[in-house]
C-alpha cells in the first residue's frame, strides 16, 4: 500500500453553491477514488452546536464540539451520533452556521487531521474552501472552481425550489456575498485562488463540461 504522502489528492475549492460538491464527487465516481465533503463537516459542527445550545460565535466549545464529532460518512449518508443528519445539514440555516464556525482558528485546527484521514488508497478528491492551500498542499491538482454570485445564487434557488421550500432569490444573492466576504477576510485558510490552481468558471459551464475538464487536467498529469 502507498503510504499517505504518495496517494493523489485532487483538490477542488471555491465559494459557496459553485457546484464543487457535484463536480467532485462525480469525478471521485469516475477515477473510483475517496470523496471528502469537508464542508459537511463544519455543517455537522454547526448542527451539532445547535443541539447543544451552544452560540455559534463561542470558539472554545464549538471547537471542543468539532474535536469531538461523532460524525460518519456511510453509503451516501451523512451521519450525526449516528443519525441521518444528509438532509438537515443541507438547510440555508445550517450552512449559514456553518460560515460562521468555519471562521474560528480553534475549529479549523480541530478538523484539520480528520481531513487528512480521509487521504487513502486509490486517491482521494475533496472539496471545501482551503484543501488545496492548507489540508492538502501537496495535491497533484488544484482546481479553484467558482461562477458569477448571481449565477451561483440562481442555481441555489432552483436548488431549493425543487425541494418544495420557499427560497427569495435577492435573500440567496446577500446570503452568498455575505459568505464569500467571510470566507475571503478569515484571518484563518482565508479562500483564495492559488497560483498553482486551475482556474474553472462554470458561469457558463454544464456539470458535464465541468466534469470532463478537470478529468482531462488530472489525464496530463499522470
Amino acid at each position: 500500500m502507498s503510504t499517505p504522502s504518495s496517494t493523489p489528492v485532487i483538490a477542488i475549492d471555491g465559494p459557496s453553491a459553485s457546484g464543487k460538491g457535484t463536480v467532485a464527487a462525480r469525478i471521485a465516481a469516475a477515477l473510483g477514488f475517496h470523496y471528502l465533503d469537508s464542508g459537511a463537516l463544519y455543517r455537522l459542527t454547526a448542527l451539532a452546536a445547535i443541539h447543544r445550545g451552544v452560540d455559534f460565535k463561542s470558539q472554545q466549545e464549538v471547537a471542543s464540539i468539532a474535536a469531538t464529532l461523532n460524525a460518519s460518512f456511510l453509503e451516501g449518508m451523512i451521519l450525526l451520533d449516528d443519525e441521518d443528519a444528509t438532509e438537515t445539514i443541507r438547510s440555508e440555516a445550517i450552512g449559514e452556521g456553518a460560515s460562521q464556525v468555519a471562521t474560528h482558528p480553534l475549529v479549523r485546527q480541530a478538523l484539520l487531521q480528520r481531513q487528512r484521514d480521509f487521504q487513502r488508497d486509490p486517491g482521494l478528491v475533496a472539496d471545501g474552501r482551503d484543501m488545496g492551500s492548507v489540508v492538502f498542499p501537496n495535491a497533484v491538482l488544484k482546481v479553484f472552481l467558482t461562477a458569477s454570485p448571481a449565477e451561483r445564487a440562481n442555481r441555489r434557488h432552483k436548488q431549493l425550489i425543487a425541494k418544495g421550500e420557499s427560497a427569495i432569490l435577492t435573500d440567496i444573492l446577500q446570503d452568498i456575498e455575505q459568505r464569500d466576504a467571510r470566507d475571503r477576510a478569515r484571518t484563518v485558510a482565508p479562500l483564495q485562488i492559488l497560483p498553482d490552481a486551475k482556474l474553472l468558471d462554470t458561469t457558463q459551464m454544464g456539470i458535464d463540461c465541468a466534469v470532463r475538464q478537470v478529468l482531462n487536467w488530472y489525464a496530463e498529469i499522470i
